[in-house]
């Protein structure tokens, strides 16, 4: 892609494009700087694999869930030893000085069909790391009862995140879902009194109106949401939809009214796509500075480099039966590269935080980058608040056609490779 292109080429100075290697079976992640962190943890199993879903998935079978299960755990032991800082206690057992982590996140597939093995994975992690801002989980609908909510307070979830799509029964139909007793599900999430409830919703799915975001808006907060993630349909190459999204400019029209509707309603814009009551936390995965990923498909990123774990379960398996890394494709990031990953991601967030920029970069964002942000002040894209740098709402309606545009050069690329085969040689986004 041109566009993608030469923003790389403006924000790293350079013509090198971002080369993935394979990465060593003996890899480990180096941590230098890196504190405060995030967790992730991704449960690839599904009943039924929805068509619009991007994400590396299995079909679910007890067999497979408990076969992942040691090889998951072998994974966090792994990095968990490479990690945190030996102590010997009084009997001579080696035990760990726990490392301070921001949040634990479960996505996927769906999490909750492994439900069961959250207290031992949860358990497992903190052995090595001490989560201070809570644990977020995903959920599909029909895992929604009052039974497994309770499960999930019991196993230290804070956060959850709905995954409905829409309440709109024929939006639904057109990305292979169905509505199903949603009212009464969100009503046991409200019950069960979780710090955060994030409703995610996709807009411009074909025949999908103004009028029927706006209830899908107004029904989600009024059913118990303290924040609403709203994701444009992508039509990934490897996916098969049988409806395609809206066009380029219905897309951007449908943001304007959800954004001119949630700021009727009072709503804080926390993100490009995510719009939340005031005074409540975020659930945000992807908007994290740096991060561990545990498990199938899982991404690590660190100061220094990107790494993705393979996309094939048997070699996922196979790799940690002999105690080798799962990960697949490692990048290693030049500083610049890096800078403008951060960029990228601040900018998602709304705001290019100068202080978070140089603990992470090791240079200060105006030494980098000082004639490109005054060049985006002035042309209205960003505004100062003290060192940082706020997105206009200009800015944010660009940002929404780059994001996809990063999402068809970069993402869709990158997992198309990753599904093809388990562990590739090498391979370039340019």
């Amino acid at each position: 892609m041109l566009t993608s292109s030469l923003l790389r080429l403006f924000l790293t100075r350079s013509l090198s494009p971002f080369t993935f290697e394979a990465s060593s079976p003996g890899w480990r992640p180096d941590m230098t700087g890196l504190d405060p962190i995030g967790l992730y943890v991704h449960i690839p199993f599904c009943r039924t694999l929805c068509s619009f879903c991007p994400y590396c998935r299995e079909q679910y079978t007890a067999e497979k869930a408990a076969a992942y299960l040691p090889a998951l755990l072998q994974e966090i032991d792994q990095t968990g030893r490479a990690v945190s800082r030996h102590l010997d206690d009084s009997d001579g057992a080696v035990t760990f000085e726990e490392r301070p982590v921001t949040s634990l996140y479960f996505g996927g597939g769906t999490p909750a069909l492994m439900l069961d093995d959250l207290p031992v994975i949860i358990g497992r992690l903190q052995r090595y790391f001490r989560i201070t801002d809570g644990i977020g989980i995903e959920l599909h609908p029909q895992d929604i009862t009052p039974e497994n909510l309770q499960q999930l307070k019991r196993s230290g979830v804070t956060m959850v995140s709905l995954g409905l799509q829409s309440f709109d029964q024929e939006a639904l139909a057109r990305i292979g879902r169905c509505e199903d007793r949603f009212t009464e599900r969100l009503g046991w999430v409200r019950e069960a009194g979780f710090a955060v409830i994030d409703i995610d919703l996709i807009f411009a799915i074909p025949g999908q109106t103004p009028e029927s975001l706006r209830r899908d808006i107004t029904l989600a907060f009024k059913l118990g949401a303290t924040q609403v993630s709203t994701y444009p349909f992508i039509d990934f190459t490897f996916a098969d939809n049988r409806y395609k999204p809206l066009g380029k400019k219905a897309k951007r029209q449908l943001l304007d009214e959800l954004a001119n509707f949630c700021r009727e309603l009072g709503l804080m814009r926390t993100s490009v796509w995510t719009f939340a009551k005031p005074g409540t936390a975020k659930y945000s995965s992807v908007t994290r500075d740096a991060f561990l990923g545990f498990g199938l498909s899982a991404t690590t990123l660190l100061q220094r480099s990107f790494s993705i774990n393979t996309f094939s379960l048997d070699g996922y398996i196979g790799r940690l039966e002999k105690d080798q890394s799962p990960t697949a494709l490692k990048l290693t990031f030049s500083l610049r590269q890096r800078a403008a990953y951060f960029l990228f991601w601040g900018a998602y967030g709304l705001c290019i935080d100068s202080q978070r920029f140089a603990a992470m970069i090791g240079q200060p964002l105006d030494r980098l980058y000082r004639w490109e942000m005054a060049l985006a002040v002035w042309l209205g894209f960003l505004n100062r608040s003290g060192d940082d740098y706020i997105l206009t709402s200009r800015a944010i309606r660009v940002y929404h056609d780059l994001e996809q545009l990063y999402t068809t050069a970069y993402i869709d690329k990158t997992w198309s490779v990753a599904r093809q085969e388990a562990f590739p040689r090498r391979f370039t986004l340019s």
